[in-house]
């Protein structure tokens, strides 16, 4: 006998689905198989075919709603109404799993053991770098591009200029219009390096942060804190240097505002027990370390004398 490779795939793509749909475990390979299957089972739901299908099951139904014969036994007629709403219950929940499955439950990438490309309707490519995790609407793309991510990722983003394009990420989001960049989540720590284009970046608790090509922002692993830094390589060495170009706090504890300080500015700060836990909210664009210091300074309502990189606030 010749085998039937359709009914065969066919089932065996139906054994796939009964195990999503009871949120079996399946492989990866076995999710993008079951991807194209429902792909591929989109573009064949024409107009045609979808009143064929109407047709078919309405015919099926059809015995079960002739008009009885007057001897017919009371039970046989109860039979068949059960019957038929049995066949109508059944097809309306299949119909109903199927077509949230088809077109409504999001589609989810994920880079279990390496790097994995994704290629996007819109002709967007996002890197997903191991153990990244990318969730996409079926209605994407829309009028506003949103995608969900977990973990780190490389984005190269199709232009458009009147649909943005946003990756709602852990606790912040990137809005771009079409351009290549990279965020990194790590912890607390929260990152957005900038290759080509513009970005915007927000986060809870702070301003949106504009970002220009080799430019990067990052929260430095606290709560309610921005930072843009210039990124350049020297061409001889290669060696890249970094430079801070703003940096804001939104009610954070001093302790955490001076280890920043002092991380980016290689400088050291003594300062009182007491005002360690004092809530600072400041913004500092540009601006060398003395003037910034000078401006914390002031907000603590104490003195600071400088000798070398070592800073000293007190009454």
């Amino acid at each position: 006998m010749k085998s039937q490779p359709y009914k065969n795939t066919a089932a065996f793509v139906f054994k796939l689905w009964q195990r999503e749909v009871s949120e079996e475990k399946i492989s990866e390979k076995e999710d993008e198989l079951l991807s194209q299957w429902k792909n591929k089972a989109e573009e064949d739901l024409d107009k045609i075919h979808m009143k064929e299908s109407k047709e078919r099951v309405l015919s099926a139904l059809e015995l079960y709603f002739i008009k009885p014969v007057k001897n017919a036994p009371v039970y046989q007629l109860k039979k068949y109404a059960y019957a038929a709403a049995a066949v109508v219950i059944l097809l309306l929940s299949i119909g109903g799993i199927l077509t949230y499955h088809t077109f409504s439950k999001p589609d989810t990438y994920t880079a279990a053991s390496g790097n994995r490309t994704i290629y996007l309707k819109d002709g967007s490519v996002v890197t997903l770098l191991k153990g990244a995790e990318l969730t996409v609407d079926k209605s994407f793309p829309a009028s506003t591009r949103i995608v969900d991510l977990k973990g780190d990722a490389v984005f190269s983003v199709a232009k458009s200029k009147t649909h943005p394009f946003i990756v709602q990420a852990d606790g912040f989001s990137t809005k771009v219009l079409g351009t290549v960049f990279k965020i990194s989540q790590s912890g607390k720590d929260k990152s957005v390096h900038l290759y080509e284009g513009k970005v915007a970046v927000s986060s809870v608790g702070t301003e949106v942060s504009y970002l220009k090509p080799n430019q990067k922002w990052t929260n430095f692993g606290i709560a309610h804190t921005t930072a843009v830094i210039s990124i350049t390589t020297e061409k001889k060495s290669g060696i890249q240097k970094a430079e801070l170009l703003s940096l804001s706090f939104n009610d954070v504890s001093f302790k955490e505002v001076a280890d920043v300080m002092q991380a980016n500015y290689k400088i050291k700060i003594i300062y009182p027990k007491e005002t360690a836990e004092k809530r600072i909210t400041a913004d500092f664009t540009g601006g060398a370390a003395d003037e910034n210091m000078e401006a914390l300074a002031f907000i603590l309502g104490l003195e600071v004398h400088k000798e070398d990189h070592i800073y000293t606030l007190k009454k």
